[in-house]
């Protein structure tokens, strides 16, 4: 049976007559593509939704230009997600993976359709105009990512999915390497972070010594969360380019670093959700946590400054590739100004 390509997709990147051969030989519903809809786009990961013999499914490979590593990426978070398919944890579902990117000149998956809202880009009036709902969403953020934390990762098949041994250990050398890498970038004139060596030191200082390895999410802002359109529940985690097995109470300390204070231009990364507000406080992030984990949170501290740490590098890398010409100077900027945010945020935890 011959399948019409959809007129905005070009072939080069999603040729459905080659998705809906593989599709047929994954045995799932046939027919025509109807209702194909590009989710996001840019230079970021391509995802699609379609329906087909009746049921919808979302679509996600590299970008078009393959960055060195965009098949390993996906291959990765189709495994990891796949492995999440039985749990209970908030994920996307997949539904079939195709890793051999011969196939269509890229790895990718198929998974089903999130039924959500990203807080960044919009905040529906129930919970725009209820406190109570927001502070919910926090809280039902914090269960997501203990929940998380909680499995049994070498139950799940992900024994080989990160390295944890030495990973708390590893994180300062790593990111103060990341960021004198970005002085490879002409005009960049290096970091000016007040007090980037003192974070580091305190750091090493006072690692905890004992914790559990765990699946780490890596990137859980609530930008990078699903929110239910009829409550606060997450209704699904997004973006796990940066998970891992490690110290899953960095998770914690991730979202309590990243928690949008109106008034500060972190909380723009947010969106309407960061400008009114009215999310829990820490000391009820790590409360709520505690009622899903036997995790130790005595050194939270410690973890919130480390994600402090981190971030503030990871974002400082645009700020760095501006001065080339590699990213918008405004977006470098922006990013800049949350990174010192950041750090001052980490040394009031230090003091």
């Amino acid at each position: 049976m011959s399948v019409a390509q959809p007129v905005d997709v070009d072939p080069a990147v999603v040729d459905f007559a080659v998705v809906g051969k593989w599709m047929d030989e994954q045995g799932l519903s046939g027919g025509e593509f109807e209702d194909v809809t590009a989710l996001g786009g840019g230079t970021q990961n391509i995802m699609l939704r379609f329906t087909r013999g009746g049921r919808t499914y979302v679509l996600r490979r590299g970008p078009k230009h393959l960055r060195p590593k965009s098949n390993d990426v996906i291959r990765r978070e189709a495994g990891l997600l796949g492995a999440l398919g039985g749990t209970e944890v908030r994920a996307p579902r997949v539904i079939a993976a195709c890793a051999d990117e011969s196939v269509l000149g890229a790895v990718f998956y198929l998974m089903e359709p999130i039924r959500g809202f990203n807080p960044q880009n919009e905040l529906p009036e129930l919970h725009a105009g209820d406190p109570e709902i927001r502070r919910q969403m926090g809280l039902s953020a914090v269960e997501a990512i203990a929940r998380l934390g909680a499995l049994d990762y070498q139950a799940l098949g992900l024994a080989d999915y990160g390295k944890p041994e030495g990973f708390l250990e590893r994180q300062v050398p790593r990111w103060l390497g990341e960021l004198e890498s970005y002085s490879a970038n002409e005009g960049y004139p290096g970091p000016e972070i007040p007090g980037v060596a003192t974070v580091g030191e305190w750091l090493d200082r006072n690692r905890p010594a004992q914790w559990t390895p765990g699946i780490l999410h890596g990137d859980c802002h609530l930008a990078n969360m699903m929110f239910s359109f009829d409550g606060p529940q997450v209704a699904a985690m997004v973006d796990w380019e940066m998970s891992t097995i490690g110290d899953p109470l960095l998770d914690l300390g991730w979202q309590i670093a990243t928690r949008p204070e109106p008034g500060t231009t972190g909380a723009a990364l947010v969106g309407k959700l960061g400008a009114v507000g009215g999310l829990p406080t820490a000391e009820e992030m790590i409360a709520h946590y505690g009622q899903f984990s036997d995790r130790d949170l005595s050194a939270m501290s410690w973890y919130t400054v480390l994600a402090c740490f981190k971030l503030g590098i990871v974002l400082e890398g645009t700020h760095a590739r501006a001065f080339a010409g590699k990213a918008p100077r405004q977006v470098g900027d922006f990013l800049h100004a949350i990174t010192l945010e950041l750090f001052e945020r980490a040394h009031r935890l230090m003091e």
